[in-house]
Parts: C-alpha cells; structure tokens; sequence
C-alpha cells in the first residue's frame, strides 16, 4: 500500500510505516492516490462481517501484513455486530454502538491497537490524541494493558458528557487523560504541535489514535459493506448514507468504501451548527467559525482534519462531488428529529438525530436512506432524558465506568504545560 503525505508528495510511505507514525511532515495526512476497485462486490456482500472485513482490508492493505496476522487483527478487533434497524419504510439506522466502549470508534481503535501491537515489534509508542467524546473511550479500551504503549487523551473540560468522560478518565496503568480548559479544536491544536516538537515527538515516540491515523480510518470502511450487505438486493443501488460528522473520519471512509465499488448512490454530511462543511459545499468558501458548544458535543468541530482527504477523493476522480451534500441541524431540529424518532419507536442520541434529520429531509421519492448511530443513547443519558422525558438504563460498560473514578489531571490550554507534563510523566 503506497501512501502519499497530503501536504508533501515525496513522503510516500507504507501502510505499517504510516500507522506508526500517524502524521507526516507538515502535519500532512496520508492517503493512497487511487483505490482500484474491489472484484465481485455481489458475492463480498453474501460473506459475514468478519470474513468480508478480512477481504477488503487484504485489498486494501495488500502485502505488508501476512495474510494469517491480518485475518487475526481482523477478528480480535471486530468482535461484535453492527446491526441494521429499520425506523420506518425507507429509512434504516446502522447501529455502530455495540462495541465495548458503545461507539463506532471501537472499530477503528481496536483494529488500530491491534496492527500496532504487532507492528511495532516491542518498541515504545507514546499515543498522544484529542477527543470530542467517543474516540477516548475507544483508544483507551482497545490500548489498555498493552506493552511498550502509553496513551495520553487531551479532552475539552466540560464539553464531554459525563458517561462519555468516565468510559476513559477511570482507566489506570498506561492510560493517561488531560483536561484542557478550551474546545476540541484547541485540543487538537495542542495534538498537532506536539507532533512538530522534535523533542517530544521523538523523545517519546509520539503516534496518534485520531481518525488521521489510516488504519482506524481503513478499519471504518468495513460497517459501510456490512450496512448495505444487510439492506434487500433491490434497494442496494438507491442506498443514500446520512453520516452525523464531526472531524470527517466516518464519511471519508463511506466514500472510500463507495470508490472500492460498493453501491452507494450519495452521502450527506450532517453537522450541527458547527457547519464549516454544508458552508462550503454551498458556497466554495472554507471559513471555519469559533466552534460551538451543542447537545451533539462529539461533532463540535470547526476545522475538520480530514476534509482533505475528501477532496482529494473527489480531486482524483474517485468520487463525483455531486455524489456529496451538506445539511446543518440545530438543536431544536436536533431535539425534535430525536421525538420524530421516539414516535416510531425508536430511541436515539442527538448525533444520530442529527442524521436522521438531514436524511429525511433530502432523501427523495425511489430512494432508501441509511443513518448512522455512532453512538448508545445511555452515552448522553441526561440529554436524552431531558429531551425525551423518558428514562434510559444504563449498559453494564457504562454502569460499571459510572461507579468509578475519574483519574484526570487538568493542565492548562499551553503547549508547554502539555509538554513538561508529558516529558515527567512519561520521559525515560
């Protein structure tokens, strides 16, 4: 697998090389110029989840990992389903919530810890990453216990509900978690510096668990074949994807899944009113906001990181940007997409919600939509309580989490409070 640097095309690297380095120079993402496309989608989509995981990684990935190391990362990381529910005649919900840390993000934490581990040959890995919710409960969980890696999660103090918190600041050992006293971008900024700081990017071995890392992001295009392989042969073709985005991950992988062949009609890009993208689309002008704080926190993002891979897709001729809308839900929309949903008998979070709101909205009349749930409802548990005046009960994970605790530090919004922190704490 050859992957180019974004930024600097002469940093072409391999796929194990770019897992562990995560970044490249210039802060610069990798991403393959060209996916060639997958033979025999039809017969892919009779396989089980795992299996057909195993094949489409295999082609995507190529040689750079024995077969047989594959097929295991492949099933010790994907160990659970994703399910399709059906909400109403033409509109399903892809559940990605039925991981360990209840988030889509479990699939590509885990398939990333798993390559790592047994790519990295006993070398000692510092992963530094931010999250906005979701991301630090997976990394923590997928990386908890294993040799030679120490994890540190930087994460906006107050903007992450309180479950979401608890499922990775209660981890000890080789966990470590940060507050910072500002919003995700801030958090991610921080991230971004650290890996242009030779002495703690070095010294330290620094690699990140965001969706830059093209593992955690090849991993995600698996539940898009998974979701269309459950929907009925006649309504494959008119599938439309609704994805909540936050930091552009989830649909980047949709439409990477779309370049590989599977058959998906279009995608939209739901956001809340941290709307840089549906802007964009609209206009041709990127001008991102200060980032605002919503119900649907893990999507408060104004400058998304992997937009550019997006464009590159679409530069590249691999996906139409015809194929690709925006929508902005606010939170009443959000607040009432959430009761739409109750009315049919099915509970939902604000993220999916948001989903599901800009999916009823733009899907037309022929066409079947599919929304994401990227998260368990209990995650937002008070949210969704107030909204729906209905109680949740809680997932053993998160009753268990909830009884614990936290073990955060708060260090200052100032890269080098971040750093002395991290050279005491983790330097030799």
């Amino acid at each position: 697998m050859n992957l180019v640097n974004l930024k600097d095309n002469d940093d072409q690297v391999g796929f194990a090389e770019a897992v562990k380095k995560g970044l490249g120079k210039h802060q610069g993402l990798y991403f393959q110029k060209e996916f060639a496309q997958l033979e025999d989608v039809d017969a892919l989509l009779e396989l089980p989840l795992v299996e057909r995981s195993q094949r489409v990684l295999s082609h995507l990935i190529g040689d750079e990992l024995p077969e047989g190391l594959l097929d295991e990362i492949v099933s010790t990381a994907f160990s659970f389903e994703a399910p399709l529910a059906k909400v109403s005649d033409d509109i399903y919900c892809l559940e990605l919530f039925h991981g360990p840390t209840l988030a889509f993000k479990d699939f590509g934490g885990r398939f990333m810890a798993q390559c790592l581990a047994n790519i990295s040959e006993g070398q000692k890995i510092t992963i530094l990453t931010a999250t906005s919710g979701d991301t630090g409960a997976a990394v923590a969980h997928a990386f908890y216990g294993i040799d030679n890696i120490q994890v540190v999660i930087l994460f906006p103090e107050g903007k992450v509900s309180p479950l979401q918190e608890k499922l990775f600041s209660t981890l000890d050992r080789n966990i470590h978690t940060v507050s910072i006293n500002a919003d995700f971008d801030a958090c991610q900024k921080l991230v971004k510096t650290a890996f242009d700081d030779p002495e703690v990017r070095d010294g330290l071995h620094l690699n990140s668990a965001n969706s830059i890392n093209i593992s955690r992001l090849l991993a995600q295009v698996c539940y898009y074949f998974e979701a269309v392989a459950q929907l009925p042969k006649d309504e494959r073709e008119k599938a439309v994807f609704a994805v909540p985005s936050g930091n552009f991950g989830n649909l980047t992988a949709g439409m990477i899944a779309k370049s590989l062949g599977l058959p998906i009609k279009r995608f939209i890009a739901a956001t809340n009113a941290n709307d840089t993208v549906p802007r964009y689309l609209q206009t041709g002008e990127w001008e991102p906001a200060p980032t605002v704080a919503t119900m649907s926190n893990a999507m408060d993002v104004s400058q998304p990181n992997n937009w550019p891979r997006i464009e590159a897709l679409v530069e590249n001729g691999q996906v139409d940007k015809e194929d690709l809308t925006g929508e902005m839900v606010d939170e009443e929309y959000t607040s009432l997409a959430m009761k739409k949903l109750q009315s049919l008998g099915y509970i939902s979070e604000p993220h999916a919600a948001v989903a599901y709101r800009a999916l009823s909205n733009q899907l037309e009349e022929g066409e079947v939509g599919v929304f994401l749930g990227t998260a368990h409802p209990a995650k937002f548990k008070e949210t969704v309580e107030t909204v729906l005046g209905q109680p949740l009960n809680l997932p053993k994970p998160l009753a268990d989490a909830s009884n614990k605790p936290s073990l955060a530090v708060s260090v200052e919004n100032d890269y080098e409070a971040l750093k002395a922190f991290m050279l005491e704490k983790l330097g030799s």
